[in-house]
């Protein structure tokens, strides 16, 4: 068995189960609202892109470097995708990016609770030694997210890939290691815990 095998991961705000081409018009529907696409400094497939998105993680599953899931909300609407990406098994190491959630969902705890199942996962039940968060220098609501959930910067790429509209990326690298999981784990449940203005 892969050490990345599909599973399900349940919450009470969001829920994250394998990717499917069944979940193709729920994943366009989802990048509709907000056209998610027309963002310059991130890669988020259009409605007509979606088929290809779908086709490429599955088979970057089937290689052993990803695991990719549809994450959905507490009425079970699908809401967007996101991944284990980038697998090192031997090292115990995995990336979760190529993240993007519908507009309606963005700054509610449904990002907050989906972090806490992959963190929570990764560190707990496939041994993880460190988990990592990787976006572009010019997604400051990106970049945000990431320190919110506890993650540090390690440091920026320069120069570290080519955007499809022809820039050059600056990369931020970012992780939380398993000697801090405790507290991130702790700063998380918190965070969904407090009472949140109606």
């Amino acid at each position: 068995m892969s050490w990345l095998a599909p599973v399900e991961l349940t919450g009470s705000h969001c829920r994250l189960g394998p990717l499917s081409a069944d979940h193709h018009d729920g994943l366009a529907a989802a990048a509709s609202d907000g056209e998610l696409w027309r963002l310059w400094y991130t890669a988020i497939p259009s409605p007509e892109g979606m088929a290809a998105e779908i086709e490429r993680r599955l088979g970057l599953q089937a290689k052993g470097s990803m695991l990719p899931f549809t994450s959905f909300d507490a009425q079970g609407r699908i809401a967007g995708m996101t991944t284990y990406m980038h697998a090192d098994a031997v090292n115990k190491r995995v990336e979760i990016g190529s993240t993007w959630t519908a507009t309606r969902l963005q700054r509610s705890p449904f990002n907050t609770e989906c972090k806490l199942l992959l963190l929570g996962h990764a560190f707990e039940r496939l041994g993880c030694i460190a988990v990592e968060f990787r976006t572009h220098f010019f997604n400051p609501q990106s970049r945000a997210a990431i320190e919110r959930l506890g993650a540090k910067l390690d440091g920026t790429l320069r120069n570290h890939s080519r955007a499809s509209n022809g820039t050059l990326r600056d990369t931020c690298v970012y992780s939380i290691t398993d000697a801090e999981w405790p507290a991130v784990k702790a700063h998380l449940r918190w965070q969904l815990d407090k009472p949140r203005a109606a």
